[in-house]
This record gives structure tokens, C-alpha cells and sequence, in this order.
């Protein structure tokens, strides 16, 4: 028997942040150990009992929040997980990764991750922030490092507008996961 596959589920502050507790229930019925990373955004849309209850595990909130062992809770996280997985991915949070900034426990994991995991993002935004230069520069160096991107799909948006911009259905982000830690 193999070991469960670690997976990092960060959770940034999207409209779309209450279907990654969908994600992370899917994730961990599929045998996967999932460690939620909220950033302070994502505590605006959703709160962590949801994520606490559905993975069993302990939610990260706060890169300061240390209450167990000696090592930082980011470093260890970073360094036993299989993948990276961002769902939503804001357009604030690609653009933090793409250059390196670390000032919340998902960006400072992201930093410190292990060079076996991969890093699978799923994007939610307003479609113009999706299709700006500045993200479609990002996703074009987060995928240069090695990121894979899954959406985002086109359709009716929170915004009430219509376009490119919403979280891939989670199923297939799961599904994707799944194929990327086996």
C-alpha cells in the first residue's frame, strides 16, 4: 500500500472560495491527505470549519499561528506535500507567485515548496483581470516554472458579467489532482 498523497489546498479570497470545500471533500474522499491554506481574503468568503471538518486536518489561516512541533507549520507543509493546489487562484495570488512575494503562509509555502511537488492552479476572476497583460504575463512565467493552469471556463460570472473567468468544475480539478500525485 502506497502512502496518501499530501496535497496543499489554498483557498484565496474569490467569490468561488465556498466550492474549493467541495473540493477539498472530493480530494480526501479519493484517499488524499489535504492541508487547507486560507489566505485573509478567503476568510472573507468562507470560513475555515468547513475545510477543518471535511479534511480532518487542521486549517492554516495564519503564517504566524504556529502550535506544534518545532519546525514552522509552512516549511513542513512544504516539505511533505505531493502538490500544490490553488483553487480559486485570484489574480492577486498569480501575480505574488509569478514574482516571488511571500507575505501569507500560502505565498511563503509556495516559496518553500519542495522541488518533487507540483503546483496545479485553478483560476476564478472577473474576466477582464483574466485576460489583462499583466495576469496572462504571470500565467505565462508561472507556466515557464512548471505550473499547470486548469480554467478558467467561460460563462456567467458573480460580477454579472459574461466571459472567461470561472473556477474549472471542481470534479476535474479533483480529477486532475488525482492524476498529478499518482
Amino acid at each position: 500500500m502506497s502512502a496518501p498523497r499530501n496535497i496543499i489546498l489554498g483557498v484565496t479570497g474569490s467569490i468561488a472560495a465556498y466550492k474549493a470545500a467541495e473540493l477539498a471533500s472530493l480530494l480526501t474522499k479519493q484517499g488524499a491527505v489535504v492541508h487547507t491554506v486560507m489566505t485573509a481574503d478567503a476568510l472573507r468568503f468562507i470560513t475555515p470549519l468547513p475545510f477543518k471538518t471535511l479534511t480532518r486536518q487542521p486549517v492554516v489561516t495564519d503564517l504566524y499561528a504556529e502550535d506544534e512541533g518545532w519546525k514552522p507549520t509552512h516549511i513542513r507543509l512544504a516539505d511533505e506535500a505531493d502538490l500544490l493546489l490553488i483553487a480559486p487562484a485570484t489574480a492577486n495570488c498569480l501575480a505574488k507567485l509569478a514574482h516571488g512575494l511571500a507575505d501569507d503562509a500560502l505565498t511563503c509555502i509556495a516559496l518553500a515548496l519542495n522541488p518533487r511537488a507540483k503546483i496545479l492552479l485553478a483560476p476564478a476572476m472577473n474576466g477582464k483581470m483574466w485576460l489583462h497583460p499583466a495576469t496572462q504575463a504571470n500565467v505565462a512565467t508561472l507556466q515557464a516554472r512548471g505550473a499547470e493552469f486548469i480554467g478558467p471556463e467561460a460563462g456567467m460570472l458573480s460580477c454579472g458579467y459574461e466571459g472567461v473567468g470561472r473556477l474549472w468544475p471542481v470534479a476535474d480539478v479533483a480529477r486532475r489532482a488525482a492524476e498529478l500525485t499518482s
